[in-house]
């Protein structure tokens, strides 16, 4: 990225919308100068500055909530600045995971990207705490092949379900499978996350 074509306002200062590059969510709307960009350039790592303190600031320097910077992008006019990254914790100061938690109309039917989001962190959550009842835990507990039973099973629903043609079977049998994958993934320390980058490389230009 050039940063010469970055068109910074009188106070040398441009917007950054920061963007989950798993999900594509949208986490915060912040400012960087142009120490800020080539240092988030240089560590891959989320540095902004702080209008309310007039200095420049690390993500996660004291909350220990980093995003790894995963790539950097300038809009059509020059004037704003797009960070997609990888974010280890909430977002927001007051610990929501994005800063845009306050619906000002109807809410609209969550993304595939962001439900996946929140399916995954309860697929840690309850690994890691183990809380009773928990079908996660238990299904941890008994471990991974009990969990690559359950992937045989489920296949094996997908495919009748895709046989006989039924949507509605199909999609409740296909999210089975899914969440069994996912719980797959987190047993063997992989994530969507690696998924999405194994996609990325295939098709990319050959």
């Amino acid at each position: 990225m050039n940063l010469d074509s970055v068109k910074f306002n009188e106070n040398g200062l441009v917007p950054v919308i920061i963007q989950d590059a798993a999900s594509g969510e949208v986490l915060t709307l912040a400012w960087a100068n142009r120490e800020a960009l080539e240092l988030s350039l240089k560590h891959k790592q989320t540095y902004l500055f702080s209008r309310s303190r007039r200095e420049l600031w690390k993500k996660g320097e004291t909350s220990g909530n980093t995003q790894d910077l995963i790539e950097m992008r300038l809009d059509c006019d020059g004037d704003a600045v797009l960070y997609r990254v990888r974010p280890h914790g909430p977002a927001c100061h007051t610990g929501a995971r994005s800063c845009f938690f306050q619906p000002l109309s109807e809410s609209a039917a969550p993304s595939f990207a962001e439900v996946v989001q929140t399916v995954w962190d309860t697929i840690q959550s309850r690994m890691k705490e183990k809380p009773q009842g928990s079908y996660v835990a238990r299904l941890h507990e008994e471990g991974i092949d009990r969990i690559l039973k359950k992937i045989g099973e489920e296949a094996g629903e997908v495919i009748i379900a895709a046989k006989n043609a039924d949507s509605g079977e199909l999609a409740w049998e296909a999210t089975d499978l899914f969440f069994h994958l996912l719980l797959t993934l987190a047993e063997r320390g992989l994530s969507p996350d690696t998924l999405a980058e194994v996609l990325h490389e295939r098709h990319q230009p050959k």
